[in-house]
């Protein structure tokens, strides 16, 4: 029966506690198949047609891709749209047309004028949020949308559209019981987004995983090219809020003294792929508005333009306090690798996990030297504190375990002298539990 008149909290609370939703419970919410999101589509009139589309996969830095990309469209002109996942703090994060979230009365009116249908098909979490996304931007007639993967990419729900370019980041391991225990078999599933005649970008040139894309560019006459080939950051100075370098471009200087105001030295390799992306795309007479100056203020406003969020974000000084969202082996090495250049006399560690992932690997990349303070995710799938502070006790990483991600963090703050680090990571959702709430900066008018 339609209902019209849930409030928009109401209609949250249908997305969450009547539909599986993946972050929250896991395996039971993944869908093998495209057959929901394709019913959905085509009962609301196939709203994914309504725009031009870029779609991202990858294992690493695919959201971070996603809003360089969206920053750079925005500043060169376009309407742009944003679907990226999961979120944070905020429903609507995942949702934005020109970095603003999008309204609360869209979301309840979705929900409620089309509640009779979902009782119908009875699609999941992630499939009801990638068929709204499509309207919403169909309903601003946003020039172009940049579309984030949720999981893998050949069964993704967003897999439906027909992009313009394709961006695949990096394939490494993450999801295993539903992409695969080889990097190869990852890599397949992520080449699943690889569009007949559609040009591909793809950010890393692995040993594991090149064959598995050149193959299936070449069977769907996709034009590939791999931006680690063609793209290198030279001189490069990150700080905590951002990152300085030199451009090359087959060894030619294509961009002096590029700023990015998204910290991390990991985001070079980000960089790269967008600024690669970006090439291709001004290589279609649509994108003709896209400029070395737009380019160069969308990086540099990456976090106003588009919202960005989550990722090497400082939220505290005196001491210094890094929120951080990777949360598999490949990315917690490389936020290892980068906080091993800095000198602080002691590390505090905020440390949460799903039950899902592989402790003992991603515990084993942590100094063990660190303070630890262990504690569960606000959701169900949230590993247990105790459970996690006994795992690192068994890799010589000592710690307690703490009622809340709130109590874990104001022990750290307690314990930390100013000059040391406190960081807080090891799942997307620790991190989103002490970021500072955006609501209301990002609305849409």
């Amino acid at each position: 029966m339609q209902d019209n008149s849930l409030t928009y909290e109401q209609s949250l609370d249908f997305l969450y506690t009547q539909l599986p939703m993946f972050q929250r419970v896991g395996q039971a919410a993944f869908k093998k198949d495209l057959t929901n999101i394709k019913r959905l589509c085509a009962a609301l009139g196939h709203p994914e047609k309504a725009f031009k589309s870029i779609h991202l996969a990858g294992t690493n830095g695919k959201g971070s891709v996603a809003h360089m990309l969206s920053a750079c469209l925005q500043a060169s002109g376009y309407k742009t749209g944003l679907y990226t996942s999961p979120h944070y703090i905020d429903f609507r994060e995942r949702i934005k047309m020109d970095g603003k979230f999008v309204s609360k009365e869209f979301v309840r009116n979705f929900v409620s004028r089309h509640s009779s249908l979902f009782e119908q098909i009875r699609p999941s979490f992630f499939e009801i949020t990638v068929a709204m996304a499509f309207c919403y931007f169909a309903d601003q007639q946003v020039d172009v949308a940049v579309i984030e993967t949720g999981l893998g990419g050949r069964l993704d729900s967003t897999n439906v559209i027909l992009p313009e370019l394709c961006v695949i980041t990096n394939i490494s391991f993450d999801h295993q019981q539903f992409l695969g225990n080889t990097l190869d078999a990852i890599a397949g599933e992520k080449a699943g987004i690889i569009k007949e005649n559609v040009p591909v970008v793809v950010g890393e040139e692995q040993a594991e995983s090149k064959d598995v894309f050149v193959q299936t560019a070449a069977e769907r006459r996709a034009p590939i090219v791999f931006a680690s080939q063609q793209f290198e950051l030279r001189n490069l100075a990150s700080s905590w809020t951002g990152l300085h370098a030199d451009v090359w471009k087959n060894g030619k200087l294509y961009l002096k003294d590029l700023h990015l105001d998204v910290g991390g030295a990991y985001q070079q390799f980000n960089v790269r792929t967008a600024l690669q992306a970006l090439e291709c795309l001004r290589q279609q007479t649509f994108f003709g508005r896209l400029s070395e100056s737009s380019i160069r203020k969308g990086l540099a406003n990456v976090k106003s333009l588009a919202a960005f969020m989550g990722r090497w974000q400082v939220i505290g000084q005196q001491p210094l306090i890094l929120c951080d969202s990777a949360h598999n082996e490949a990315g917690i090495r490389m936020a290892m690798t980068d906080l091993g250049k800095s000198s602080f006399p002691h590390w505090h560690i905020v440390f949460g996990m799903v039950n899902d992932k592989e402790v003992d690997k991603v515990l084993s990349l942590f100094p063990a030297q660190a303070s630890y303070y262990f504690a569960k995710a606000n959701i169900p799938r949230g590993k247990d504190g105790e459970e996690l502070r006994a795992q690192a006790q068994a890799l010589g990483r000592q710690g307690k375990a703490y009622p809340s991600v709130a109590d874990a963090l104001a022990a750290a703050r307690s314990a930390a002298k100013e000059d040391d680090l406190i960081y807080v990571g090891g799942s997307i959702f620790v991190v989103a539990e002490v970021l500072p709430s955006l609501q209301g900066q990002h609305d849409a008018d």
